[in-house]
């Protein structure tokens, strides 16, 4: 979500905070991680060091749980018909959203709310948490808020050791919130300094020790996988899964694997056990039944967020304005996920010859690339686009001058090592790395004759 200048409710200082009043969860999944992890309507002051929520009137809906909720803050003092001039609109949009078949009697119902915390309680009822969870979250809440404002480490690691008993997945979740909010910000202190916290956390918390570990894991697993490029093959990964040290390991190597564990996968695992020993073929058999069971869970949870996905977009393209709510919602493409489903969705489209549909997509589709493409990206494409030609690419470069960064040589270099280690030498490959390296070239080439002078 863009972010605006708002006033700190302590000293007034203007001071950037993302305002949201619409939490459509059926139109924009991520519209609920925004407004549980204090990402919207929050502010974080570096002049008073305020931090707590803005007064904002916000309407919630969820069309899968039939939730539409309202919260107006009684601090802004507005009458009853100025509220509802306020949030009519909003709920109006929510509606209109929605194909008929999935307008229900909810919608003529919605559920007013006095204060943020008997809503956000409503909200997570709904999801089945329960009071002590709650009471839990608010403890985790108010742990992260101290350690925060606690500048120095020994009585951050202190009062982490004392709280550890409410240190676990969720209190990391709520963190995670936090940090990915100061970013979003632009607070590269606030940034950096929860940073150190999350190292503190990590090190001195049972979970956290456990999530290093599974960091490890799964570093090692990719470079292990990286370091055999297009030589691995399904005995290949086989035997390093039988080999693999930890559960951690086999957890992890499946998470990165598992477009490759096909049919022909488990019929030469299959063809292992039959071929091992009495003594091995337990251990393979249970090993076999861990495999089935991870590759199940991450499908289970693609299939979720794939539902979730595509439950957006379809709304997306049913807005009358799509380039305007497509840009309202460009955050909630950094998922993956969405950009696959809106992939399929694009295909199926085609497939079917659905003109109408076929190109509201692929709208969609455009707005996100130009959205998506940071300009360091752009420069470098236009470099390589020319890269066999030294005259144009210098011209180039004379005409581009303020463009041409640090940033952009940075990722240069990242480029062609990650050509290099991709394994790939098919014809395609090969042109574009040399290309880079003969940008990378030009641009060095230059850097030292502006030394030189």
């Amino acid at each position: 979500m863009p972010q605006t200048q708002v006033s700190c409710p302590r000293c007034r200082q203007p001071i950037p905070a993302t305002i949201e009043q619409l939490f459509d969860v059926t139109a924009d999944p991520e519209s609920k991680k925004r407004l549980l992890g204090r990402v919207s309507n929050y502010a974080r002051c570096p002049y008073c060091k305020f931090d707590g929520p803005l007064s904002t009137p916000i309407v919630y809906h969820d069309n899968d749980k039939e939730l539409l909720l309202t919260y107006f803050p009684a601090e802004l003092g507005m009458s009853v018909n100025d509220q509802e001039k306020m949030i009519g609109p909003m709920i109006s949009q929510a509606m209109n959203r929605l194909p008929q078949e999935k307008r229900k009697a909810y919608l003529l119902r919605p559920q007013s709310f006095f204060t943020f915390q008997t809503m956000i309680e409503k909200i997570l009822e709904k999801d089945g948490i329960s009071k002590e969870v709650l009471d839990e979250n608010q403890k985790q809440l108010a742990l992260i808020q101290r350690l925060i404002q606690t500048s120095t480490s020994s009585v951050r690691v202190d009062m982490i050791k004392q709280e550890a008993s409410i240190i676990n997945e969720r209190f990391f979740a709520l963190f995670e919130r936090f940090a990915q909010s100061a970013i979003a910000s632009g607070q590269e202190q606030a940034a950096q300094s929860l940073g150190t916290l999350q190292q503190e956390l990590l090190d001195n918390t049972e979970y956290g020790k456990q999530v290093a570990e599974q960091i490890g894991e799964m570093d090692a697993a990719a470079k292990t996988l990286q370091d055999l490029g297009g030589q691995l093959t399904r005995e290949k990964l086989i035997d390093l899964l039988i080999e693999a040290p930890s559960e951690a390991r086999v957890n992890s190597l499946v998470s990165l694997t598992r477009n490759g564990l096909d049919q022909s996968f488990f019929q030469i695992f299959t063809q292992r056990i039959e071929a091992a020993t009495d003594e091995q073929k337990p251990k393979l058999l249970a090993l076999q039944a861990k495999i089935v069971e991870i590759a199940r869970s991450i499908d289970k949870a693609f299939e979720a967020q794939a539902k979730q996905a595509e439950q957006f977009i379809e709304a997306l393209i049913a807005e009358p304005d799509i380039p305007k709510a497509a840009a309202e919602n460009i955050e909630a493409f950094q998922n993956e996920v969405v950009i696959q489903v809106l992939e399929q969705l694009l295909r199926d489209a085609h497939e079917k010859k659905e003109e109408d549909r076929l190109a509201k997509l692929q709208l969609v589709l455009t707005i996100l690339q130009q959205a998506s493409t940071p300009p360091e990206v752009e420069f470098i494409n236009a470099m390589v686009d020319i890269a066999n030609d030294a005259v144009a690419l210098e011209q180039f470069l004379d005409a581009n001058e303020q463009h041409h960064t640090n940033e952009v040589n940075a990722m240069v270099v990242q480029l062609i090592q990650q050509v290099e280690q991709s394994g790939k030498t098919d014809e395609q490959t090969l042109e574009i790395q040399k290309r880079l390296q003969l940008v990378y070239g030009t641009i060095i080439g230059r850097s030292m004759k502006k030394n030189a002078a």
